[in-house]
């Protein structure tokens, strides 16, 4: 994927009136509009830019008409959720928008701002068996299924075999931990020239959201309210991160990071040979291809700590999104469209192959017509594995994790928090006024 990662990801404030969920005046979702037999044309919005995003997008379009002639799709690359957010508010949405950031399913399906999708899976028939069960989780909010998956991100350790020196990369925090100390490579003055592992949420995918699920955490409790100062697991993280950060020195590996390139430039510090071991995303496999060939690596799962051996082979997972706005003047051509390229296995097929990201469907996971790396093989893995976790909806989207990452980065890292559980405590407080502010 291209630069719209979930790190720090700015909670948008939905304003929208949660109204019924249907097209326009009068009758259900699954009857406004013109028949999807019709000729018309629908307006399709994404977020992609990159032209190899872009053709792969087109590429998988191009089957849904040879099914549909008569619907033609008018793709519009580039959107992003405040405009998808702003067309619904002004009473003039495309009639298919996705999005990004899974964060911002609550807001999406508790506002209306995206129609249920349940009327049009019950007519069809659609058997949401064929989605992993961490997808089916993230596409819906207290049992509004707004969205449905397009692809998915999930991560995972790459680890860079000459700098690894023989060593197999590790399973566990402890063994992580252990490798980081021994295959870093100082300078002289004691700044860092490459790094074993860098735990600190300021370098690239290395945040809090991808890295303490190895721990088993919970973000929110059995009332939707933050779990920091509750759950032992963030403790056990963050002590685990402050510890490590601390061996390497802070200003070092502050100076170590603003040293680096882009996440998304070949000067990335694994492309580069900087850093031994790295948690990433499944795209990552594609970026090495094209920019850095000669670069031999191995991916397997994310370790995760001593205690929860049993759940390795898991991971974060995340993923596109894509649902029909309220107000969309062709629902029921949408709703076909939507359905394509949610379920069609040789649709997700050929956007995975031009991505380079995870097919969200089980069958797709296991096509022959994959032509992706053998190191590939590790996210479809992850993917499917049952200890693999993704993040809670709530109503005012991914604004806990943007608090948690700041006080991580802010306060915890630099060693200000003189007590972590009233710091946790605190951080609570926090998160809990604001989702009652925004009506959770």
């Amino acid at each position: 994927m291209f630069p719209r990662h979930r790190r720090l990801v700015t909670a948008l404030i939905v304003t929208l009136t949660a109204t019924a969920c249907t097209a326009g005046s009068g009758g259900s979702a699954t009857e406004s509009g013109p028949k999807a037999e019709a000729p018309q044309t629908i307006e399709v919005w994404h977020g992609w830019s990159a032209p190899h995003e872009v053709q792969a997008f087109d590429a998988a379009v191009a089957g849904f008409h040879k099914l549909h002639p008569n619907i033609t799709v008018k793709l519009v690359k580039g959107q992003d959720d405040t405009k998808i957010l702003n067309a619904i508010r002004s009473g003039n949405p495309p009639d298919v928008v996705s999005s990004f950031s899974t964060n911002n399913v609550g807001q999406f399906c508790s506002s209306g701002a995206l129609q249920d999708l349940t009327p049009f899976l019950k007519k069809d028939k659609v058997d949401m068996s064929v989605f992993p069960q961490t997808v089916q989780t993230y596409t819906q909010y207290k049992g509004v299924r707004c969205t449905l998956p397009l692809l998915a991100d999930d991560y995972a350790l790459y680890s860079n075999k000459a700098l690894m020196k023989g060593n197999q990369p590790p399973k566990t925090i402890s063994e992580l931990t252990a490798l980081a100390k021994k295959l870093t490579v100082r300078n002289p003055d004691g700044t860092i020239k490459v790094a074993g592992f860098l735990p600190s949420v300021t370098y690239y995918e290395h945040v809090g959201e991808h890295v303490a699920p190895s721990f088993g955490v919970n973000w929110l409790n059995g009332q939707g309210r933050a779990n920091f100062a509750t759950d032992p697991g963030f403790a056990k993280y963050l002590q685990w991160e402050k510890s490590l950060l601390d061996w390497y020195g802070y200003d070092n590996v502050k100076k170590f990071v603003h040293s680096m390139g882009q996440e998304f430039e070949a000067s990335n510090p694994f492309e580069k040979g900087k850093v031994a071991m790295a948690i990433d995303g499944e795209w990552r496999v594609k970026f090495l291809q094209d920019e850095a060939p000669k670069v031999q690596y191995d991916t397997t799962p994310v370790p995760v700590n001593d205690d929860r051996q049993n759940a390795y082979g898991g991971g974060f997972v995340t993923g596109t999104i894509v649902g029909v706005p309220r107000g969309a003047k062709h629902p029921q051509a949408s709703w076909e469209f939507v359905k394509y390229l949610t379920t069609n296995t040789d649709a997700l097929v050929t956007f995975a192959n031009g991505l380079g990201n995870v097919p969200s469907t089980i069958p797709a996971l296991s096509s022959p017509k994959l032509t992706l790396p053998p190191q590939f093989h590790t996210f479809l893995d992850v993917f499917k594995n049952p200890n693999s976790t993704t993040i809670p909806s709530t109503v005012n989207g991914g604004d806990f994790v943007v608090k948690f990452d700041s006080f991580v980065q802010d306060q915890w890292e630099p060693g200000k928090v003189p007590n972590l559980q009233q710091g946790l405590t605190d951080l609570d407080n926090k998160v809990n006024s604001a989702l009652k502010l925004a009506g959770g």
